[in-house]
Formats: structure tokens, C-alpha cells, sequence
């Protein structure tokens, strides 16, 4: 689904992402280990990443029990960036058939009631932690020539992480053994743009608040509506103009972030 968010910035290794929330660091875990639970079907994450783009790997919090009748506990996990629901069917080669579109985000709007998204949505809640998030305002097309688009780069004042909804599921070959390790992937969830950021796009990721993550997470409780209509740190948030640098999924580094040379920092409010 092009045209919602589908770049975005995280630098913080997975590790330190673990200390800062108080969270299990599972992104290296033991493959029957996370099998039990859909937990990362292994893969290296790099520590920083200026242009995350789909399908890539990357880190998510979560919250899952270890036995059945304990407390849940926030992990950190590694899933692929794109959403493959657990019915998608097998190719001749033992893959995912992805023909469809890429579910790189879900409509907070309508994921209760789609098929691809609703399972996920009623116990594999996600957060998806980012310094920021890129996205392209269209220019008006000038002498007959085909419109620009300008980037953008979304981002905390005060350059600390943000946690953005998501959803992850889990997908195993047809006739997969049941113990055997799943592909675990996952989607951003986007809502309407309101404020400056509607000037810029009108869809935006649905953030989640610190005193709401254990709330959005909880894998025994049906999903918060409220969180769904909610922008929880949207006063966080200030925007600025960047280099068409980003344009190419080839550039990845702190440049691409840096504003751009004729655009000094702009606020949200």
C-alpha cells in the first residue's frame, strides 16, 4: 500500500531497546524457543537504519505470556516488515504467495473487519519503535512538467523513540509441522492525519503513549477502541524537510535525516 508510511528511521540496537522498556531482548532467540510462542525466526538486525524500507527485518515489542497462567512480559522480536497472514497460501517452492499488495500498513479505521488484519488484531498487537518516519508532500506540477514530491522526515522534539501500532502474525508452510518456525511478520497501523501533518500527507502511524503500551499490548484483552481513535504522542511530534537522499532505498545514513538545505526546522504546533 503505497502513499501511508513506508520509510521510516530507527538507530537504537535492539538490546538497548530492551533495557529502556523493560523488556525481554528476543531478537536472538533460540529458534525452539520462539517457535512456541511465533517469536523471531532468526536474522541479524542492523544497530541503525536511516531507511527502513519493506519486507525489511526489524525490531517490535510485544507482550506474551511464558506459561499460560503467568504475567505477560514485554520482548523485543524481530519480524518482517509486510504483513502475511497465516492463510496465504503456499508457493511450489515452500514461500508465502505475495502476490497481492504488500500489507505494510492497516487502517486503524477498518482492521477490526478485515479479513487480513482481523485475527491479528484481537490478541497479536504490536508496537513498532522508530526516531521517525518519512513522508512525501506533492507539489503542484509546474509548466507541463510531471509533479515533484518533496520529503519529509517525522520525528520527537526531543529526538527520543517513538512506538507506533501495530499488528504481527504468524505463517507456516502447508503441511508444516506445528513446532516448526514460523515466518512472523507485521504491519504499522496508519490513521488520519490531523494538525501541520495533514499538510503534508493525509495518513500518518497511529502512536502509542508509554502509559498505554502495556494497555495496546495486553494479549488477554480484546483491542482498545479508544487507542484506535487516539493520536497518543502527537504533541511529540515536529516535522522537517529533507534530502530527496531518502528517494532511493540504496542511501541509508544520518545525512538522510539532516534537514534539507533550504528548509530550516519546522514545528507541529
Amino acid at each position: 500500500m503505497p502513499g501511508m508510511c513506508g520509510r521510516f528511521a530507527v538507530t537504537t540496537d535492539p538490546a538497548l531497546l530492551a533495557e529502556k522498556i523493560q523488556a525481554l531482548d528476543e531478537t536472538n532467540a533460540k529458534a525452539s524457543d520462539a517457535a512456541k510462542d511465533g517469536g523471531e525466526q532468526g536474522g541479524t538486525l542492523p544497530s541503525a537504519n536511516y531507511n527502513v524500507a519493506p519486507t525489511t527485518t526489524i525490531s517490535t515489542v510485544v507482550r506474551r505470556h511464558s506459561e499460560p497462567d503467568d504475567e505477560p512480559t514485554r520482548r523485543v522480536r524481530s519480524m518482517r516488515w509486510g504483513l502475511i497472514p497465516p492463510w496465504v497460501k503456499t508457493t511450489a517452492d515452500g514461500a508465502p504467495d505475495t502476490k497481492g499488495p504488500l500489507l505494510i500498513n492497516a487502517r486503524a479505521e477498518t482492521l477490526t473487519t478485515s479479513p487480513a488484519f482481523r485475527g491479528s488484531a484481537k490478541s497479536k498487537r504490536c508496537l513498532v519503535p522508530m526516531d521517525g518516519w518519512y513522508e512525501w508532500r506533492p507539489n503542484p506540477a509546474a509548466d507541463g512538467k510531471k509533479a515533484t514530491k518533496t520529503p519529509f522526515y517525522m520525528h520527537a522534539a526531543d529526538d527520543d523513540l517513538l512506538f507506533m501500532a501495530g499488528l504481527w502474525s504468524t505463517w507456516r508452510p502447508a503441511g508444516a509441522p506445528k513446532d516448526s518456525l514460523p515466518l512472523v511478520s507485521c504491519t504499522i497501523i496508519t490513521t488520519e492525519s490531523v494538525g501541520p501533518l495533514a499538510g503534508i500527507h493525509d495518513r500518518m502511524p497511529l502512536t502509542i503513549s508509554a502509559r498505554d503500551w502495556d494497555r495496546w499490548l495486553d494479549p488477554d484483552a480484546p483491542i482498545d477502541e479508544g487507542l484506535l481513535r487516539g493520536h497518543g504522542d502527537l504533541d511529540r511530534i515536529v516535522t522537517r524537510e529533507v534530502s530527496k537522499l531518502v528517494n532511493s532505498i540504496r542511501n541509508n545514513g544520518p545525512e538522510l535525516i539532516e534537514p534539507a538545505d533550504n528548509e530550516s526546522e519546522g514545528t507541529l504546533f
